[in-house]
């Protein structure tokens, strides 16, 4: 493959609802691209577990060439379990296209993702896919879209047809028509039909007063009547486009290759360029802060925004470069994990097969086989000058099952698959508790869990038994106390002494543990003050009333003793450990549980039925919104423990037509009856694990 001028390369991640038809638009591009001999197969969702249930589950990266330039495309997850895979594939691309579904509007995945990619600073074009089909539709939608992403939508075409009957496009910049024959994506360009004459016109007027008001020489221009050229028209866009101020609105249908041809070729008009990036925000590791500019003549810097367990290979790396160049036999830094890399072989994933090439620079997206320590989220940059991109906030996992190996064999083997599908993922953890013995999977959602354990059933070759979900509890305090231990034993030669006096108190909600070293003259050397502060730690792990880890609490040192040969480290971490443990007895201990922030969204006449829902769950009803078409958005705040089986209810209630959205608020007191109810089961749990 020949190098390819950094400017003559464009990027897009698809972002929209589940079943909004991201990867059939894919589909459609590689065979237009002649990379696949078929539509319809659904060539990225590579995964055994995505064939068998029909859903993206991860990213897919592709790339083809047209008309002389690159075109490297993402493809994302549409449910929210699997935030991170789209967040990193927003982050890795400066050109967002929102696919949505004709049929649907905007739906509430799209809506997040799209208010992602807007924090992001990205820029956005809209794809109104599925406009073959039954009640599809998008001119009630285009106000929605300006409300939802801030930005003026320019509707760039026309339909020629509509539901089943839609066969093409008009192009209401160069005003040529453009039929569509079958499902081949092959096409002639025509003149306008006369029907649709006048309605192309009045479109376009729309089109070019929303283009020209954010440029106020071709304003005047056009103001004063005189006829704007395509190329003005394209230009005049193209400022909009990357100054954030509008989405390029398309029209189209992925499954009967619709408008896939006129997307691609005006993003190669307008889209955003790897030397029109703005720089990225890092931090050096000595902290100071610094931006990374899109040249080739700067050092290394590159993102991990993807890595896969593949069962042949072994550990895949895909990366954005943005800054520098990579080269065959190249050594780089993985920051993150301190780890020093050589470059055995550059890959640029094209269609379904992949090119080899020798040297990838800025705009690029290569993949990189068997790094030795590496994760999705990490930063590559140059020996000399390592750093870390600053990157969007991940949500933090809510929902736990807990997972044993059928075979007891398969112990060393589940502990290597679960470290590789963390490193895929940064919002999937896993924990060992080795007084339980009990491994812990954590994640955004119970798909999110289902879809990692069969990937570690299938990848891995380990059958789990998978327990139930469990909630993230914690423990707190609730009153100021002040404790002591002296730990004090002697068993023949050097013995063991450790004194230490601690103040424990509550500190604010969120503000997590606090250590204060309050020690004068000396009472505890200052050796050992980190041990105390360590053992202070490892007692917070575990509770005294369920054996959740305890948060939010403040430690004061404020004096103890010591022994000139018989104290060591060991000593005043086990004297900190019981102290904390005794504090903790007489101050007012509580269980705090999860409370989400809850968005659902129903038909009108189910408002009433879902706020007593709510309500009955311990939920606090926030408000209501309406949001047109006989839908309302109803918010509320409610605890994690009763939302585990809310999707059942609220199909049941709604008939499968309302759907939520929830995300962490805070931790919150639970109430008296509830705490019982929550340390019976932990101490039956706990019993059950001995």
């Amino acid at each position: 493959m020949d190098k390819i001028p950094v400017d003559a390369k464009r990027d897009i991640t698809l972002i929209g609802h589940h079943g909004s038809g991201k990867t059939q638009l894919v589909d459609a591009m590689l065979f237009n691209a002649k990379l696949i001999d078929r539509t319809g197969i659904l060539a990225l969702d590579n995964e055994e577990v995505e064939k068998e249930k029909k859903a993206s589950f991860s990213m897919g990266v592709t790339s083809l060439t047209r008309n002389g330039k690159r075109v490297y495309v993402i493809d994302t997850p549409g449910m929210s379990d699997f935030m991170a895979e789209t967040s990193n594939g927003i982050f890795a691309s400066e050109n967002i296209v929102a696919v949505i579904n004709a049929t649907a509007g905007i739906e509430i995945q799209t809506e997040r993702f799209g208010s992602i990619a807007k924090d992001q600073g990205k820029c956005i074009i809209a794809f109104f896919n599925m406009l073959d089909k039954e009640r599809s539709s998008y001119e009630d939608t285009l106000s929605d879209l300006g409300e939802t992403f801030e930005r003026t939508p320019v509707l760039v075409q026309l339909p020629i047809g509509t539901e089943s009957e839609f066969k093409g496009l008009v192009d209401l910049i160069k005003m040529k028509a453009y039929v569509y024959e079958g499902n081949t994506g092959s096409f002639s360009e025509t003149e306008i039909p006369s029907e649709l004459s006048a309605r192309a016109e009045e479109a376009r007027t729309k089109m070019i007063e929303d283009i020209v008001q954010n440029d106020e020489e071709l304003m005047m221009k056009y103001l004063e009547g005189e006829e704007l050229s395509v190329e003005e028209l394209l230009s005049a866009l193209k400022k909009a486009y990357l100054a954030k101020e509008v989405i390029p609105v398309f029209l189209g249908s992925a499954l009967k290759n619709i408008g896939v041809s006129q997307l691609l070729d005006l993003l190669l008009e307008i889209g955003c360029m790897q030397s029109e990036a703005s720089p990225k925000e890092a931090l050096l590791l000595s902290g100071d802060s610094l931006q990374v500019k899109p040249t080739e003549e700067e050092p290394l810097v590159a993102y991990i925004f993807k890595s896969v367990v593949d069962p042949f290979v072994g550990k895949l790396t895909f990366i954005k470069i943005l800054s520098g160049t990579l080269k065959t036999g190249d050594a780089f830094v993985v920051v993150d994990q301190e780890s020093t890399e050589k470059v055995g072989h550059v890959i640029i994933p094209e269609g379904i097969k992949e090119t080899e090439v020798d040297e990838a620079t800025i705009g690029d997206i290569v993949k990189l086989s068997k790094l030795k320590k590496s994760a999705a989220g990490n930063t590559v940059t140059h020996k000399d000058r390592q750093m870390k991109l600053v990157l969007p906030v991940l949500p933090e996992p809510m929902i736990s099952k807990s997972i044993q190996p059928k075979s007891k064999g398969d112990i060393d083997k589940i502990s290597g698959g679960l470290a590789r599908l963390a490193e895929s993922d940064p919002t999937f953890k896993w924990e060992n508790d080795p007084e339980t013995n009990e491994t812990v999977i954590s994640g955004l959602g119970s798909v999110h869990l289902d879809i990692m354990i069969e990937r570690l059933k299938k990848l891995f070759s380990v059958d789990v038994e998978v327990g139930k979900p469990k909630i993230a509890y914690r423990e707190t305090v609730r009153k100021t106390v002040e404790t002591e231990y002296k730990h004090k034993k002697q068993t023949g030669g050097h013995g063991q002494y450790g004194h230490v006096q601690i103040r424990i108190e509550p500190n604010e909600r969120g503000a997590g543990f606090e250590f204060i070293d309050k020690i004068v003259g000396g009472v505890v050397p200052k050796n050992y003050i980190p041990a105390v502060e360590k053992g202070v730690v490892e007692a917070m792990k575990r509770g005294i009333l369920a054996s959740y880890p305890v948060v939010d609490a403040k430690v004061t040192l404020f004096y103890g003793s010591y022994h000139d040969v018989d104290s060591s480290d060991m000593s005043f971490q086990i004297a900190a450990r019981q102290a904390f443990k005794n504090g903790m007895a007489d101050a007012s201990p509580v269980i705090l549980e999860p409370l989400m922030d809850v968005e659902v969204f129903v038909p009108d006449e189910a408002t009433g039925d879902i706020m007593g829902e709510i309500t009955s769950r311990r939920g606090r009803p926030m408000g209501m919104e309406p949001q047109g078409k006989g839908t309302s958005k109803v918010v509320a705040q409610v605890p994690l423990a009763e939302m585990l089986d809310f999707a059942n209810k609220l199909s049941s209630i709604t008939s499968g037509r309302g759907y939520f959205t929830m995300k962490f608020n805070s931790y919150q007191e639970t109430p008296p009856d509830v705490q019982q109810k929550v340390i019976v089961e932990r101490q039956r749990e706990l019993e059950e694990q001995k």
